[in-house]
């Protein structure tokens, strides 16, 4: 039984190095090949610098590394580029490579897929779960869009396909790896975990100290509404969610992010103002407006009239409000809107290879 060298931490590697005896130099060299330098086969691991030829022969006996396959790529007017991958272990998964400003990269990667949550405005949850993606069909999201770009990738949000938190193991490896200095180097800060309300991960998420953010899908503070869009509402209610929220805030000492799907004539009027406040008294939060993405036309996104006058009954809330874009609309990068299938948009050919320093 071969072990995949794109789903080992640091750690791990050297213990699956162990009946050679690598020096920790020899392993580190292994790990930033794989990950830093995003060797694409064995071989060229084993052709990397400072790789001892034991350590190399034994790669090539007991190491493996399939890839995905990139099947599509479309680029939206705006800049961001969905990529559509297949799995050799089946299914298929979409990634974002979303454009900051003209210097750097953020990548909204796939945790899943498909998705179990069927909140009712994504078109993921209208897949149904499927599966978890292992670490390496994770990592290779970002590797194979950081081989393609002609910027640096400089965060990684899970914000993609699926529920990162009910594939935990998986995902939380795939964060320390992201974050290893002889991996991606991609600082901790800089790395999101989005969740519909998980909270008994969220609540071993604080109990593990994990630097990386999490960013917390709301949508409503008055729980019948948002039990009409977010059926995990049934499973986890709102008390408990803002509990395990406090929690967060408490132990990091900084602001939760809320994430707050706008609706128009659903959750944008002066009750569900008020009913934030309610609920979130007493813990710092900062609130992400995000306009409905939904291709069924079932819910539309607010007017710019009726979004102004939200965010004007926010103000009771002291805590900063932004509005997050959500881009990629006309290719189905838009947040809710990933579903392993194609829109509209220009389909890209694969570019060279840029080499980033």
């Amino acid at each position: 039984m071969k072990f995949h060298l794109k789903t080992l931490s640091l750690p791990e590697l050297e213990a699956a190095l162990a009946p050679v005896q690598p020096s920790p130099v020899a392993v580190r060299k292994v790990f930033a090949a794989v990950f830093a330098h995003g060797a694409s086969t064995v071989e060229e691991v084993c052709r990397a610098p400072q790789v001892p030829k034991r350590v190399a022969d034994f790669l090539r006996e007991h190491a493996e590394m399939p890839r995905l396959t990139v099947v599509e790529r479309r680029k939206a007017e705006d800049g961001f580029v969905k990529y559509l991958f297949d799995s050799p272990l089946g299914g298929r998964v979409e990634a974002v490579r979303i454009p900051i400003f003209d210097h750097k990269y953020v990548v909204c990667i796939s945790s899943q897929v498909g998705c179990a949550l069927a909140c009712d405005f994504c078109m993921t949850g209208k897949l149904g779960f499927q599966r978890n993606l292992r670490t390496w069909e994770i990592l290779e999201q970002v590797m194979q869009i950081r081989e393609e770009a002609d910027r640096p990738v400089r965060g990684v949000v899970f914000m993609g396909m699926g529920e990162p938190l009910l594939n935990y193991t998986e995902t939380l490896r795939a964060a320390q790896i992201l974050s290893h200095p002889a991996g991606f180097a991609i600082s901790g800060p800089s790395i999101t975990f989005s969740t519909a309300g998980m909270v008994p991960a969220i609540r071993r998420y604080v109990r593990e100290g994990h630097p990386y953010r999490l960013a917390f899908s709301v949508t409503s503070a008055i729980p019948e509404k948002r039990l009409k869009v977010l059926p995990i509402e049934k499973a986890h209610p709102l008390p408990e969610l803002v509990d395990a929220i406090r929690e967060y805030a408490t132990v990091r000492r900084e602001r939760a992010m809320i994430a707050y799907v706008a609706i128009s004539g659903f959750n944008l009027g002066e009750e569900d103002a008020v009913a934030l406040k309610q609920a979130f008294e007493g813990i710092p939060i900062k609130v992400d407006l995000i306009d409905v993405t939904d291709p069924q036309g079932k819910y539309l996104p607010p007017s710019p009239e009726e979004l102004k006058a939200f965010r004007d009954h926010l103000q009771i809330l002291g805590a900063p409000i932004a509005r997050r874009y959500s881009g990629g609309k006309d290719i189905g990068a838009a947040c809710g809107t990933l579903a392993a299938s194609q829109y509209g948009g220009v389909v890209l050919p694969a570019p060279p290879p840029v080499s980033i320093s």
